[in-house]
């Protein structure tokens, strides 16, 4: 258990929530939609999944290596089967990658059998997390930064169609985004609901 897992833990009352569906987490890489989900899965005594490390499990191999060796269009198509396999499952928090919600089919997916939440983080916040990480394949171009602001542009309209967003502004520490997280959950009681309510 890491110590912020161990922070959380020790903040938490269990079973303060009832959570009636899985909460996916989408957005830029770099979002925090991986730190953000285990907070708040902790916090909510719900398990927490990640697509891309479920990928990296069945295929033996890191995403880079799977983009490498197989490209992107293989990895998507393995993605969109892990989310689906993933949504089936008891209600908890899925981290998606950065891509996963472009497909039609997982936003689709994601909107029947799940709740899609956007962290909406902006481009200067985004690429001080993701500059000193050679752990993205998509960034590893002749100008980086350049490549995630095409990517960001690109994606947005699609981010924008979550069925929830919770803005990035400061502080933005994992603790108060998985906060702002909840507040923002328990604005829809078909997804989350105070245990004692």
């Amino acid at each position: 258990m890491s110590r912020i897992e161990q922070s959380m833990a020790e903040k938490v009352e269990p079973l303060q929530y009832r959570l009636s569906k899985t909460v996916v987490m989408v957005g830029m890489m770099g979002a925090g939609k991986t730190a953000v989900g285990r907070a708040l899965a902790q916090i909510l005594g719900v398990p927490f999944m990640d697509s891309d490390a479920e990928i990296e499990t069945a295929a033996n191999l890191t995403v880079p290596e799977i983009f490498a060796r197989d490209g992107e269009a293989f990895f998507r198509a393995r993605e969109g089967e892990v989310i689906a396999r993933l949504l089936g499952g008891a209600p908890g928090i899925l981290s998606t990658g950065g891509g996963a919600f472009l497909s039609a089919t997982n936003r689709r997916n994601i909107s029947d059998k799940g709740v899609s939440v956007w962290l909406d983080a902006d481009i200067d916040l985004l690429w001080a997390r993701v500059r000193h990480r050679d752990t993205r394949p998509l960034l590893r171009t002749p100008d980086p930064k350049a490549t995630l602001a095409e990517l960001y542009e690109a994606r947005v309209p699609n981010y924008a169609k979550a069925d929830l967003r919770v803005p990035c502004a400061p502080p933005v520490s994992v603790e108060m985004m998985a906060r702002r997280v909840i507040e923002t959950l328990l604005t829809r009681p078909d997804v989350l609901e105070r245990a004692d309510a």
